[in-house]
């Protein structure tokens, strides 16, 4: 079994990102997507213009927003790679627009080593990365650059990732890998109070697989480490009350709260207003 060395603190209160710090205690944090992208299954192509991508955010920031997680490669199921000039292209303005706009920290979503320097160096404060940090160079880059790193669970590729998926235990082998990438990235020289994890919802993962994930978060969330979770509009909700993507708010909403009560911090999601909204009423009843 790997061992992940401890935080130096035993509760973390924060996450430090290039000066944002985000409080970790009281209401979890909402991230903001915002695809910068042709093909995203929820909003492809919608903001790959400057202008829309601002605006989006700007409307996302006023909603409550708490990180903007930006993505220039869609990781859906099926979805073919970009290489990291094009995507560089498509995320570093937009970054840099931000980060000149608005008070709140920009995530960057990708798997490749080339566009989270590029990112950061553009004024990105954090990096969601779905690969875990096996990409070439990319546990090297992410150790230089200083900033808080999430390492999330995928089996194989977006491509082929939904393709002959079976897992015997799911929650303990995805656990499995995550100890695992923890302990390399600490041996790379990311510090653990720089370290959040995902188990990756929807990536390579049946609808039983998904659902006991959701069960069993609270098994993540002994590892001790910040947990962030991205559940809206996913599939299975598609396959559970037959909704298309634009229908699918008030399962995602219901299954953030869900996911908050069993003990994640971040959630990630395309409607903030509505889930801050309902994660206020959830952090009434926590406070009484």
């Amino acid at each position: 079994m790997v061992v992940i060395p401890r935080p130096s603190e035993p509760v973390r209160h924060s996450i430090d990102c290039r000066g944002h710090r985000l409080s970790l205690d009281g209401r979890p944090l909402v991230m903001g997507i915002l695809n910068c992208t042709p093909d995203s299954f929820a909003d492809g192509g919608r903001y790959l213009a400057i202008d829309a991508a601002c605006e989006r955010a700007r409307q996302m920031v006023e909603a409550g927003c708490d990180i903007l997680d930006v993505g220039g490669e869609s990781t859906r199921p099926g979805a073919d790679a970009v290489d990291a000039a094009t995507e560089i292209e498509r995320v570093v303005p937009v970054i840099e627009a931000l980060v000149a706009a608005f008070d709140v920290p920009v995530s960057i979503d990708t798997r490749k080593a080339e566009v989270m320097r590029a990112a950061v160096a553009a004024g990105a404060a954090m990096i969601n990365d779905v690969a875990a940090l096996q990409g070439a160079g990319s546990l090297a880059a992410a150790a230089e650059l200083s900033v808080p790193v999430c390492l999330m669970h995928m089996r194989g590729e977006p491509r082929t990732m939904q393709h002959g998926v079976a897992y015997e235990d799911v929650v303990g082998e995805v656990i499995a890998f995550l100890r695992q990438r923890v302990s390399a990235a600490h041996e790379a020289g990311i510090p653990m109070e720089r370290l959040i994890i995902d188990p990756g919802f929807g990536f390579g993962k049946r609808l039983e697989d998904n659902l006991a994930l959701l069960r069993g978060l609270p098994r993540f969330v002994e590892l001790g480490l910040p947990v962030l979770v991205g559940l809206s509009r996913k599939s299975m909700i598609g396959r559970l009350i037959d909704r298309s993507v634009e229908g699918r708010l008030s399962a995602s909403l219901a299954l953030a709260v869900l996911a908050v009560e069993r003990g994640a911090r971040i959630v990630r999601v395309h409607d903030v207003a509505e889930t801050v909204d309902a994660l206020a009423m959830v952090q009434a009843v926590a406070d009484e």
